[in-house]
């Protein structure tokens, strides 16, 4: 008999491009249907056959306290009865700016956008508008959004993909940026030994999360901050991923290291559309009305995805939030590690505060190239099986989990039985 997500599926490849809206929920990487979401509850997600899941995917991050957490959704309806959007200021906006420059190390100033792209790519033309140079640094296998200069040697739905680069972009636009190893200080030392007076910018997720979770070592980005410093070049941390789920101040605050530009997306929206960039003073000056960085939009700030981001940040940076939720992300993770090791499966896992990556591979890999080296079909076998049991992971080997304040022991629980019975039969 047909499932409803498949007729689904199949009625949306006829309007809508592969059937999705965004390329990694096709499940092209994994094979077979992707599930039809129809609500979500808690750490649960139920889909269009009434099937429910344990969810560890959290729309990508930003529902660290759970889908539909009461709070949150009573935020957005008292909010959208006085107005969806006025394309005008509002004082909500201003809420938020003031918690992100208190919670956020050096982020004096915030611009509030819609999305993680335009928080990432408006950052970047601010650090060449700032500096007057051409040339950006990114990472290999690090996704920073889907604007022209960022899609080369990309991660996320890219490289799941198996396009670590996209069409369309004219090599002129890609010539501006220069793609380095993830974690190689040497080679980003010799690069701007060799054309630092060209490079306006560096940009790195310092855990990424888009190759998996892959975090950055911290001689790797004490190197990138004093290079950054020697040679007047902006260092941009994109934390659309990391901020405020992996710890209070994001991963800059476990790293101990201030960029110059921070840019923020998922959790600062509750699960709705919003994305910020902010950092230094004399950086974010330069961006329109007051300088000539020009950068605009209708919906930026939008006042009801702002409650739900105030809603949602005024619970998790109570105190204790992160301990809390890093041992429920650890606990998962060995769970995960002990089952499939009983068995003698190559597996391995880490984690920072809600969020973590698994690996079909003896250790946490360290770059892009050990990424690669992972398992991919032992992935995609663990991926369906888990589904079996009532259990959703990012349908990619590529993409970093999340684990939400709503997850509780009945969960763990029973995540750790369904991979000791996944793994008994593999």
């Amino acid at each position: 008999m047909t499932s409803k997500n498949e007729t689904l599926f199949a009625r949306a490849q006829q309007t809508i491009p592969g059937g999705v809206n965004s390329p990694v929920r096709a499940f092209r990487a994994v094979g077979g249907t992707p599930r039809f979401f129809a609500r979500g509850e808690g750490p649960y997600v139920w889909d269009a056959d009434g099937k429910r899941y344990i969810d560890y995917v959290g729309s990508w991050g930003p529902l660290v306290l759970g889908h539909a957490h009461p709070e949150v959704v009573k935020a957005v309806t008292d909010r959208a009865k006085d107005g969806l959007s006025f394309g005008a200021p509002t004082e909500i906006e201003i809420e938020m700016a003031e918690l992100l420059v208190k919670a956020v190390p050096g982020m004096e100033l915030v611009r509030l956008v819609s999305s993680g792209t335009e928080a990432t790519m408006t950052a970047l033309r601010l650090a060449r508008g700032f500096t007057g140079r051409p040339k950006i640094i990114k990472f290999e296998g690090c996704y920073h959004g889907h604007a022209d200069s960022l899609l080369v040697k990309a991660g996320s739905g890219a490289l799941t993909l198996g396009n670590p680069s996209s069409a369309g972009v004219p090599p002129e636009i890609a010539g501006h940026t220069v793609v380095l190893s993830f974690n190689d200080a040497q080679q980003l030392a010799d690069t701007f030994a060799a054309i630092g007076s060209e490079i306006a910018g560096v940009i790195v997720e310092p855990i990424a999360g888009n190759m998996n979770y892959v975090p950055a070592t911290p001689e790797f980005l004490r190197t990138m901050r004093e290079l950054c410093t020697k040679h007047g070049a902006v260092l941009v941390f994109d934390e659309v991923m990391t901020g405020f789920r992996v710890g209070r101040e994001g991963a800059q605050g476990l790293y101990g290291i201030r960029p110059d530009l921070t840019t923020l997306g998922k959790v600062i929206g509750g699960g709705m559309p919003v994305g910020a960039f902010g950092g230094r003073r004399d950086v974010m000056e330069k961006i329109a009305p007051l300088g000539p960085v020009y950068q605009a939009g209708t919906l930026s700030g939008n006042p009801v995805a702002v409650a739900a981001g105030l809603a949602t940040l005024k619970r998790v940076l109570a105190p204790g939030f992160f301990d809390a939720l890093g041992a429920k992300t650890k606990r998962l993770c060995d769970s995960l590690v002990a089952a499939a090791r009983a068995k003698g499966v190559p597996f391995s896992a880490a984690s920072a505060g809600g969020m973590f990556g698994v690996f079909f591979r003896e250790t946490p890999p360290a770059s892009y190239a050990q990424v690669m080296e992972s398992d991919k079909d032992a992935f995609n076998r663990f991926f369906h099986a888990a589904l079996t049991k009532g259990l959703y992971f990012a349908p990619s080997a590529f993409e970093a989990g999340f684990v939400s304040a709503a997850h509780g022991d009945a969960e763990l629980d029973a995540t750790a039985r369904a991979a000791q019975e996944i793994f008994a039969t593999w």
